[in-house]
């Protein structure tokens, strides 16, 4: 019976963590700012979108966004720039804030009709020597119950979305599931 990789990559093999590519997919599939948190006009942006409501600036709070309500005024004013690092907890509060608003509608989508059909792309083996090589092929699986996933991409917990993706989903595939705990891609739609 397959069990998790300790030593991925020894031979040769190259991948990313399935679950990562989950979280990278999820994250595309939300409409986050495209305007980068560095321009004034990605700033402000991010600024109105975590406190036009006082839930919204609760949640931002929560999300580590714990400057003074003078300081967030200066800078929806233009007045005062944030810092580096200030700008870093600015991008992770509202990141942290969209996935929490969208979670829910997300999920919905995801577990509509049955499930979402994923395809997952094998690992890459072009530096593995061929006696070590082995039969990898597109796996495709539906996955019907998004929960865990969505819960742990929303709280940004990669243990929870690895340990979700790995022991809850992977298993569906068979036998061999532990070929798939590192692949080149993996591909769904909601």
């Amino acid at each position: 019976m397959p069990d998790r990789n300790h030593e991925f990559g020894r031979l040769g093999a190259r991948g990313t963590r399935g679950s990562e590519l989950v979280a990278r997919r999820l994250d595309a599939l939300v409409d986050f700012i495209i305007t980068p948190v560095t321009t004034p006009r990605g700033l402000l942006a991010r600024l109105h979108y975590l406190t036009t409501s006082p839930k919204a600036m609760k949640a931002a709070r929560a999300a580590g966004l714990t400057v003074t309500d003078r300081t967030l005024k200066a800078w929806l004013a233009g007045t005062q720039n944030p810092s580096k690092t200030n700008l870093e907890r600015i991008e992770q509060a509202y990141r942290t804030v969209r996935r929490h608003n969208v979670a829910r509608h997300l999920l919905k989508r995801l577990n509509s009709s049955g499930g979402t059909r994923v395809e997952i792309h094998p690992l890459d083996q072009s530096r593995v020597s061929a006696p070590h090589r082995r039969t990898l092929e597109y796996r495709h699986i539906n996955v019907r119950r998004w929960d865990h996933i969505v819960t742990a991409w929303t709280t940004s917990d990669s243990h929870a979305l690895d340990d979700a993706w790995t022991t809850g989903v992977l298993p569906d595939l068979g036998s061999q599931w532990g070929q798939y705990e590192y692949v080149t891609n993996i591909g769904f739609a909601a």
